[in-house]
């Protein structure tokens, strides 16, 4: 499979967990085992919004939104390694969604990586080499 298809795969991923973000915040944290933190959880899930129409409408600039993935699995990982998680249970669900979204994060990096790899570097949206525009 190639970067770019990877990356339209994560778009619409963003967008199925941004809704489900916004829409049912506390729903997608009772599920998580964690305090409900509605008002956070729910501008996580417009940056995934924004993030997943980015890889979806902009597919020549897909690195620098898968990148923006990144930033955003580390934030996710960062908030969700400081929740206190509800009973044994929520211990457990915590440390699974911890170890799942490790692995996106993963998926995240390579793929950004392949797709900077692949593409020349732009200025204002002109690639560098290709005479004047």
């Amino acid at each position: 499979m190639k970067a770019q298809q990877v990356a339209r795969g994560l778009g619409w991923f963003s967008l199925g967990i941004g809704v489900l973000e916004v829409a049912a915040p506390s729903r997608l944290t009772r599920f998580l085992g964690v305090q409900e933190k509605d008002t956070l959880v729910r501008a996580y899930g417009v940056r995934e919004l924004l993030t997943g129409l980015g890889l979806l409408t902009q597919p020549g600039a897909a690195a620098g939104w898968v990148w923006a993935r990144v930033v955003g699995d580390v934030l996710d990982l960062g908030t969700l390694g400081r929740a206190r998680p509800k009973g044994a249970d929520g211990r457990k669900r915590t440390a699974n969604t911890l170890a799942m979204l490790t692995a996106i994060t993963v998926v995240d990096v390579l793929c950004a990586r392949a797709l900077a790899l692949a593409e020349p570097p732009t200025l204002a949206g002109r690639r560098f080499g290709k005479g004047r525009h």
